[in-house]
Formats: C-alpha cells, structure tokens, sequence
C-alpha cells in the first residue's frame, strides 16, 4: 500500500485544475488516475470553440484549452496513472484502482472526487418502440464524428434542447446531414442562449419547445419518430401527433454525476443535483474527502469548473497538511425560484478571500432581483433582465461581507420580482 497526500480520481478539467491547485499549495506528494488512456476527459471531444474566455481571456476549443491545463500540470510534475478504474474508496481514505499490473492500494490523507458526469440514456425515457438501430446520446455521436470520423446518421432528431444536443444539431449539420429539428419537452431551452443562436438559430434548425418524442419506428434501423406537444404537465396531445422519418436519433436529455464511488466513501448525496453535499471548502460530509466539477453538480461552461476545481484542490492539499477546516457551518437555504446552491454550507472561519455561490432558478424569470439574505437582513441584491435554468448563475461575496455571518443562522438565495 503506497501513502500520498492527495489523490485525484479523474483527469478531465476539473481533476486537471484540483491537482494543480494542490501542488500550488504545497502539497508534497500528488496523484492522479484518470480511466482513459490520455489526460482531458470531454474535452478532447469538444472540437468546437467558445471555452476559456473567463479563465484565459481568449476563445479556445475544448481541446485546447485541455492542453493547456496538461502543460501547467506537467511543468510542475503532477504525477498521472492512466488506464487505471478506481473500483473503491473506504470512509478513511483508502482507494483501490485496478489497471494491467493489477490491483493498487492507495491511502490518501485527502481525496478528490473529479469523475464527472454522464448522459442520461433512453432507458430512462420510456419512449415506446423497438430497440432500433440509430439512437445514441448526443455525446456518443459527437465521440464517434469528431474522434473516430464516423457518421451516426444523415436524416437526424434531436431530443432534449441541452448544451451537447444543440453542439451536435450544428456539428452533424456540417457534416452533412439533415437535422429536421430540435424536441425540448419543456417551454425553455435547457441549453446557453449563446448556443440557441450559433447552432439553431444561424443553421435554420427548428426549436420544437413543449414537444417530445411518443414513439419510435423501425426493425433493424430506426426509420421515423413521433413528435408530439406536450400539457402543462408534459403529458402528450395526442391530436399533436406527428410522424417525422429519420434515421437517426440523438439525445440529450440531461447530465447525471457520476458517484458511484461517492457512495462507496459514504458521501451524502444531494437529490437535488445528484452530487455530494459539500461546504465552502468543497469537502463533503465525509471529512478529507472533497469534491469538484461535474461530479459535484453539472456546470455549463468549464471555466467555472476549473474555478472551483482548484479551490478544491488547494483545500484538500491544506488537510492533507494539517490545516484543520472547521465542521458544521450556516447552512444555504435554496429559496423562492432557485432549485439548488452550492456550497450548502458556509462556515465564516474557513473563508480566506471570498466565497461563489451557484445555482440554477427552477424557471424563466424576466426583470426579476437576485437575492441573497442573512437571515432577513439582504446582503446582495442583483437585477436581472432575464433568468432561465440552461444557464448558471453566480453571486461573489467578498470577506467583509461573510464577516457580517457571526450571527447569522441561515443564507438564503432566492429570485425576487423587481
């Protein structure tokens, strides 16, 4: 069994920004696993560009700006074991991981759970219909165009409005193929605006909103689908009922966290955004175990991943050294309009500089106030012209401001008229 300060379980962005956040803070001895056989996780299929401009000021394909964070890694020798699957973690910090040489046993005085997310698949939808030939999760077919140079399909539907299906509707659309149009079962774009405009919109694709797939045809290839508008309460109309021929069918229909190996460690998990709960320092309810990035809770722009990913690390470097983090803290109450905020717990005592809340509002708010209270004492107040859930809002409050907390028994963030 080897002994090391930090180990990281994962080399995507955020795993990538966790290790070296705690190499900047002096960890002594750092490792990462990553499964796949090169450090970047999505990104290296993310050939479109639109990522870095908050962490490097300029526009960067995902690619890129992976590469970026593998150089800063390798500069300060950030050690990195791939092809390894990390198949369990123990509350006290032991992690085994299995690779060609076979089972290594780990013990961490800290650990960073970076493993991202994964798509939600048709199993979960209930569609009925064969299970044809033709249907993929919108990552699986931007996997197999922009890494292997196969093309799913050519006369194509897209289910779910998400940042990945409306990549996708531009990507297959340059390639050639026919995107008939984009379903979203719910009245909003679960996806950036910017995105609705460069891939939808500049192409000519339709957005079908309050519409979904009913029914799937075909034998051994899928042949067609059936789009229908859906009720206030997403249940379809069936005189909406339409037969749209396709051979392909592309979802993407929502991102889960993947915490198996959360759950192995005994980390409480959040219904809310299905990854762990974690206070400012991004430890979760399992002391030295911290968590960052998409398997916390699913970010729309790396950037921000990469933010906090390396406030992770850095705090997971400092209680690897010793420097205790203290327990309990307010807690942060999700309030009117807002369906969840991370961190869910702030004690005042472990913040050095400042401190972000995130969160995603429940609905499509216009000219509204995001606000954030003390108790009932307002401490933040921001005017918005327009709120929706595709995007990922964010409040900074500044050490002064956390300073008023002594006596504070909860934080509340909530999205007021006017």
């Amino acid at each position: 069994m080897k002994a090391v300060d930090v180990v990281i379980i994962g080399g995507g962005p955020a795993g990538l920004a966790a290790a070296i956040g705690a190499k900047n803070a002096g960890a002594g001895s750092i490792l990462v696993i990553e499964r796949d056989s090169r450090l970047g996780g999505i990104l290296n299929q993310c050939i479109h560009n639109g990522f870095g401009l908050h962490t490097f000021n300029e526009e960067l394909t995902g690619s890129e700006y992976s590469a970026r964070y593998e150089a800063m890694a390798r500069d300060l020798g950030v050690p990195v074991l791939l092809n390894s699957m990390v198949v369990d973690i123990t509350p006290d910090r032991r992690v085994f991981a299995v690779n060609e040489r076979g089972v290594q046993e780990l013990q961490a005085k800290a650990v960073v759970l970076a493993m991202g997310c994964r798509e939600r698949p048709r199993g979960s939808l209930n569609i009925a219909g064969s299970r044809t030939a033709g249907i993929f999760t919108a990552g699986t077919a931007q996997k197999f165009v922009n890494i292997d140079g196969w093309m799913p399909g050519r006369e194509v539907v897209v289910l779910g409005s998400g940042d990945i299906g409306l990549i996708m509707a531009r990507r297959m659309t340059l390639e050639g193929a026919s995107v008939k149009a984009v379903a979203e079962v719910m009245p909003y774009s679960g996806g950036l605006k910017r995105n609705i405009v460069q891939c939808l919109d500049d192409f000519g694709i339709p957005l079908l909103l309050s519409h979904t797939v009913i029914e799937i045809f075909g034998k051994d290839r899928l042949s067609g689908v059936a789009i229908a508008e859906v009720d206030e309460s997403r249940k379809p109309i069936e005189k909406t009922r339409r037969l749209v021929p396709c051979d392909t069918l592309l979802l993407s229909v929502g991102l889960i966290p993947e915490n198996e190996l959360s759950k192995m460690a005994g980390v409480k998990l959040s219904p809310a955004t299905g990854g762990p709960y974690v206070n400012e320092s991004f430890q979760t309810s399992v002391e030295g175990i911290f968590a960052c990035g998409n398997v916390l809770h699913v970010h729309d722009l790396v950037d921000f991943v990469s933010e906090e990913s390396e406030i992770a690390g850095a705090n997971a470097a400092g209680y690897a050294m010793g420097r205790g983090l203290s327990g309990g803290g307010i807690p942060v109450i999700a309030g009117n309009g807002v369906r969840y905020c991370v961190p869910w717990h702030i004690n005042p005592d472990n913040v050095i500089d400042k401190i972000s809340l995130r969160f995603r509002v429940t609905g499509v708010y216009r000219n509204s106030r995001v606000s954030v209270r003390f108790d009932d004492n307002q401490v933040f107040g921001r005017k918005s012209m327009i709120l929706t859930p595709g995007e990922m809002e964010s409040v900074t409050l500044k050490k002064e401001t956390i300073a008023k907390l002594a006596s504070a028994k909860k934080i509340t963030v909530s999205v007021e008229e006017g």
